[in-house]
């Protein structure tokens, strides 16, 4: 059994109800694995990459990737002040855009200062939360703004030092959000209303990071798993209890970014700036309780913002801060090197971000130039690579997205759509 293939099961609940099968209604995709389930994709790409279909701009700075479900294309940027919009999935037509307030300036400045969340679409509503913390739901046909809330107003939490990041996770009828607040570390809310169904003060108070949550089901439980300024940690479902916590992994500057993984009762993580990656295994003790013990740790996946990958027992990802970095591949269960690009003087593929889709990994490196390659154990293999035309001084942090054979690059105001099916 593939490992993509337990994790699907095992949150089959985070399938947002109007995706179709091929659509990528959120962050990372239909189950938050960054893996796609589509099939009928080009294996290698011809010289110069896959035909460009169409490209727009003026969406307004930011590094969120989009959300693509129901024929629509969703987004957020900054104009100055933070928007969404929304755009026809065929051929990137203007639907909507709608304000969501003045925009934040950020305590240290990073080019063009805009938003870093994937909005979560969810039948006719999609969820977005802005870089000060605005928690919005909007009508997915108009954008209408059904309902808003303010993390730092309602829930104590405090804007982290490059503001807040994370794309909202809906689960069943709850929206789970990290303030990071003394009495709110993470929150649920009654997704229809915005109305605060509990608030979960984890020990210690960690504040929040720039990771993004997941839902998991371990041993008759659903949990919710969180990486934090300083720890992973893993909360009841039900009632926002705190269960467990693996500081580890945590760097010392609270510049975590990447969305855990779990798979088969196991969850890693990792960051950059000296830290490390490491895989804990849950356990259920006799009085209901959760513990975390760690199996490995390794300062070999260094994994700065562009996420983990989890294949047939591989992880790949990232290795390296701002320093450059470099794509591994490790063993999920041993944190064994099975390779690593800083071996190879060319340095095919440095720091990026990464997804998967019909057997191939789309690695975008931080200098924008687009990967094809052959999810492979033994040995780093690529099908095919191809430079964005038009490229700002920028880095490329959004994540690559892959949707209904279209491969989507967002590049700060302009998003590039291109044709990935295979002929």
């Amino acid at each position: 059994m593939h490992a993509n293939t337990s994790i699907t099961l095992l949150s089959s609940a985070l399938l947002v109800s109007s995706a179709i099968a091929n659509d990528w209604p959120q962050w990372q995709g239909p189950d938050r694995t960054a893996i796609s389930q589509e099939r009928g994709l080009l294996q290698q790409w011809p010289q110069g990459g896959p035909p460009l279909v169409w490209k727009i701009s003026g969406l307004g700075g930011g590094d969120g990737a989009p959300a693509v479900a129901a024929g629509r294309v969703f987004g957020m940027g900054n104009r100055d002040d933070e928007i969404v919009w929304a755009r026809s999935e065929a051929e990137g037509k203007a639907l909507w855009v709608t304000r969501l307030g003045p925009a934040l300036r950020q305590q240290m400045p990073q080019g063009k200062e805009g938003p870093g969340c994937t909005p979560t679409v969810d039948g006719d509503r999609l969820y977005v939360e802005g870089m000060g913390g605005a928690l919005a739901c909007l009508q997915v046909n108009d954008g209408k703004i059904v309902w808003q809330r303010s993390l730092p107003r309602d829930f104590g939490g405090q804007v982290p030092m490059w503001s807040y990041r994370e794309s909202p996770l809906i689960d069943g009828q709850k929206l789970i959000c990290t303030p990071g607040g003394a009495e709110a570390t993470l929150a649920a809310l009654d997704k229809l209303t915005g109305n605060t169904l509990w608030k979960s003060p984890v020990p210690g108070e960690p504040r929040a990071a720039y990771a993004s949550p997941i839902a998991v089901d371990f041993d008759g439980q659903r949990q919710y798993v969180q990486f934090t300024q300083r720890t992973l940690l893993g909360v009841a479902a039900a009632d926002g209890k705190f269960l467990w916590r693996y500081d580890h992994p945590a760097n010392s500057h609270g510049i975590n970014c990447a969305t855990p993984i779990y798979h088969e009762g196991k969850v890693f993580a990792s960051s950059a700036y000296g830290a490390g990656g490491g895989l804990v295994k849950l356990t259920t003790d006799a009085n209901g309780g959760v513990t975390a013990d760690e199996l490995y740790f390794t300062k070999k996946l260094q994994n700065h913002h562009g996420g983990v990958v989890l294949w047939d027992g591989s992880l790949y990802g990232a290795n390296g801060g701002n320093e450059g970095g470099a794509l591994v591949c490790l063993e999920f269960l041993t944190g064994k090197v099975l390779w690593d690009e800083r071996d190879d003087p060319a340095r095919r593929a440095p720091k990026g971000s990464i997804a998967l889709a019909d057997g191939r990994l789309y690695y975008r490196t931080e200098n924008g130039t687009m990967l094809l390659l052959e999810p492979n154990p033994k040995q780093y293999v690529e099908q095919g690579r191809f430079e964005q035309p038009d490229r700002t001084s920028l880095p490329a942090w959004a994540h690559p997205v892959i949707a209904n054979g279209h491969l989507y690059l967002r590049d700060q105001d302009a998003l590039f759509c291109y044709d990935v099916r295979a002929k």
